[in-house]
């Protein structure tokens, strides 16, 4: 219903159901009544998370209720006919929660181990190319097989199988988080991280604290992802005296995600203390990576700064910095999030021009991320909605693309 939304315009829909005035609103805020009009007639952007998050508490409605982005995938080659709902069946399926209930009646042989990775790493791979399709479709199989090998297999391989099952989960996390299935992508970090404990691989455990902190990240619930980064590095850190390139790349993620978070808080001091701290890991490493899929080096650093200052309001900062990164090395997923960034902030800044001609070349590399993420989104619609001038063709185009035009 409030899919064709600008973000200001569903703020103003779920004010009035409440039966609250703009007044009032805007003084729980902390805003002016004026800007608040001004927010809801798309005469002034509402793009910092901050402030959609207060948004969202005062209005008693999640962040995914704000913020909008459609689950509907479209059927493809790589999907067939099974998609979100494959997984969300999946994750409910309350076998899923006991071993007993799983063996009662199974039949299927485990898979190999060296077959589990193949199809782990097949699934990550997928995700990193923002074939979420694929991703949805193939995770609900590849769950199904890992719980299979953590109830058959023993010694080493049950330690590895449970290291896979983590990775599963934490795959589906972030599909689903990408999608705006916030909760479903919080109960998948969860087992996750429940089977990462069970492997007794550092660098897996680190991998799964990340899921979760950007499982809390999608719920608004900032401050705990900001702790959760605290602590789980506290218990990495431990290990960082023999660590290989897998757990440096984990570690210094992890303070990304933490960035993230503490940014959203409005925490100038603690974010400059996260990404200091991500600076130092990708130091140690010296060079761009993709251990554990995690595309940690010093561009992913860069881009964070890029993130974080349009999260505190530093659009200049994001400006400067912003078209200058280099990320072609990068994953898809990692390139295509950066360019929404970067044309958010040359939206910010009165460039539309040069903000659509950035999301068009991110819909060229992953046209499944950029019609599902709310930037790209809540960018068109309100270009749509106040386009100071004729709507261009290209505009338009692209609004229909996304399904926010006829």
């Amino acid at each position: 219903m409030t899919e064709s939304l600008t973000i200001g315009e569903r703020v103003a829909f779920y004010r009035r159901r409440r039966g609250l005035s703009q007044e009032v609103v805007a003084g729980l805020v902390g805003r002016t009544e004026d800007w608040l009009s001004k927010i809801e007639n798309n005469r002034a952007e509402l793009d910092r998370l901050s402030v959609i998050r207060k948004f969202a508490d005062v209005l008693d409605v999640s962040l995914g209720d704000l913020l909008g982005e459609p689950t509907f995938l479209d059927w493809t080659a790589d999907s067939g006919t099974a998609t979100v709902t494959a997984l969300r069946t999946a994750l409910m399926d309350y076998r899923q929660l006991n071993p007993i209930l799983r063996r009662t009646g199974a039949t299927a042989e485990p898979p190999a181990i060296v077959d589990l990775e193949r199809d782990v790493a097949d699934v990550f791979d997928a995700y990193q190319a923002a074939r979420f399709g694929f991703v949805t479709a193939r995770t609900s199989l590849l769950l199904a097989d890992a719980l299979l090998a953590v109830d058959t297999h023993e010694g080493a391989e049950l330690e590895r199988a449970h290291a896979l099952l983590a990775l599963s989960y934490q795959v589906s996390a972030s599909t689903l988080t990408k999608l705006g299935e916030c909760d479903l992508a919080w109960m998948a970090a969860d087992r996750g991280l429940t089977a990462a404990q069970r492997a007794g691989d550092v660098t897996v455990m680190g991998s799964l604290f990340r899921s979760v902190v950007h499982s809390l990240l999608a719920t608004g619930r900032y401050d705990a992802a900001a702790q959760l980064t605290s602590d789980g590095s506290d218990f990495l850190s431990g290990s960082l005296g023999s660590a290989d390139a897998g757990l440096w790349s984990v570690y210094g993620s992890l303070f990304l995600a933490g960035a993230m978070a503490s940014s959203r808080m409005e925490d100038r001091g603690l974010t400059r203390d996260f990404l200091e701290n991500a600076q130092r890991a990708a130091g140690y490493l010296g060079t761009d990576g993709n251990h554990l899929w995690t595309a940690f080096g010093p561009t992913n650093v860069a881009i964070h700064r890029v993130a974080t200052a349009m999260e505190l309001g530093d659009v200049q900062v994001a400006i400067d910095l912003g078209p200058r990164i280099d990320t072609t090395a990068l994953p898809t997923e990692r390139r295509v999030r950066h360019a929404l960034e970067t044309a958010r902030a040359l939206s910010t800044s009165n460039r539309r021009d040069e903000a659509l001609a950035t999301v068009l070349g991110a819909e060229r590399l992953a046209p499944e991320q950029v019609r599902h993420h709310f930037i790209s989104r809540q960018l068109v619609l309100s270009w749509m909605k106040n386009p100071r001038g004729t709507v261009s063709a290209e505009l338009g185009a692209l609004a229909h693309r996304l399904r926010l035009a006829a």
